[in-house]
C-alpha cells in the first residue's frame, strides 16, 4: 500500500518545519530518499528532521563529501549525497550497505540518480519530491512525500 501526501512551503523554513515534522516520525533503519533539483531544499528539509532527532549541528550537503555523519541526537543520522555517484556498486564502495545495517536513518539527496536503492530499500523509504516553483515565487515548493507499506 502507498501513502501519499502533498504539501506547499513558501520559504526555507516551511521547508524544514516539515522535515522536522517527518523526522519527528522516523525510527531506526528507515531511509528518506530526497529527489530535487539544486536549490529545491533538501539539505534545508534534512536540517529540519535532523534537529527533530535532536542533533544541533549545522546541516550541510556532503556533495563533496559524499556523507555527513552526525551522531549527537536520539537516533543517529547519517546524510548522503549522490550527485557524484554514478552506480550502486560505486555507493558499495562508501559503505552504504554496512551503513543502512546500523540502527540509524540515511537520508539521502539525489536518490533518483541510483534506481537500485528504491528496489532493495523500498519498505524502509520514504521517498521526498521537492519541486521548485518558481513560476509562483523563489520560495514556493511542492512537495510529495510517499511511503511504502507492506
Amino acid at each position: 500500500m502507498e501513502l501519499l501526501l502533498k504539501f506547499k512551503t513558501d520559504s526555507e523554513y516551511e521547508t524544514a518545519a516539515l522535515g522536522a515534522k517527518i523526522g519527528s516520525l522516523l525510527k531506526p533503519g528507515d531511509i528518506v530518499a530526497l529527489e530535487g533539483d539544486l536549490g529545491a531544499g533538501k539539505t534545508h528539509f534534512t536540517g529540519g528532521a535532523a534537529r527533530a532527532l535532536g542533533i544541533d549541528d549545522y546541516i550541510t550537503s556532503p556533495t563533496f563529501t559524499i556523507l555527513n555523519e552526525y551522531k549527537g541526537g536520539r537516533i543517529p543520522l547519517y546524510h548522503y549525497d549522490l550527485y557524484r555517484i554514478s552506480s550502486y556498486d560505486e555507493l558499495t564502495e562508501t559503505g552504504f550497505e554496512e551503513y543502512a545495517s546500523e540502527q540509524a536513518v540515511i537520508f539521502i539527496e539525489w536518490a533518483d540518480r541510483i534506481p537500485e536503492i528504491m528496489r532493495i530499500y523500498k519498505n524502509r523509504i520514504t521517498h521526498v519530491k521537492i519541486l521548485r516553483r518558481d513560476d509562483i515565487s523563489p520560495e514556493r515548493r511542492d512537495i510529495e512525500i510517499r511511503r511504502f507499506e507492506p
